[in-house]
């Protein structure tokens, strides 16, 4: 994509802390998917978005857990979230709605209606069967 007076504000990532963050249009979108739907329990220390942008930092970076930031909450909170939102399915929900979003917003229809697979070609035999000689085999 070529970077144009149009374009380059509206990816512009200056203003956040990280630029692995999330913007407030970006959260907007993905607050829903992470709401608290249980009563029980403690409640949360941290807000559910500086966890959220913690894993973000680390999808973006590579970093192992223990060396995440300082400003953000402990790596222990955030494995334990990620590992909850990967064991119930909640990413798999995320990327699906982002992706159905993007496409409304560039003016595709919300799923795609076709698939293109590209593979490799292995040149084999046209026959098959062994070949070669194994001096081995008596």
């Amino acid at each position: 994509m070529a970077w144009t007076e149009i374009t380059r504000p509206q990816h512009d990532r200056r203003g956040l802390r990280y630029a692995s963050d999330c913007t407030d249009e970006e959260w907007a979108l993905i607050q829903p998917f992470l709401r608290r739907t249980s009563k029980a329990g403690r409640p949360c220390k941290w807000p559910m978005r500086e966890i959220f942008n913690a894993v973000l930092h680390i999808a973006a970076t590579g970093c192992q857990w223990a060396m995440l930031p300082g400003d953000f909450p402990p790596f222990t909170t955030v494995q334990y979230h990620f590992y909850r939102w990967r064991d119930a399915g909640m990413l798999d929900l995320i990327n699906a709605a982002l992706v159905e979003a993007s496409r409304l917003v560039s003016g595709s229809d919300a799923a795609p209606s076709a698939a293109i697979t590209d593979s490799q070609s292995v040149k084999t035999t046209e026959s098959g069967g062994v070949c070669g000689h194994d001096a081995g085999r008596k």
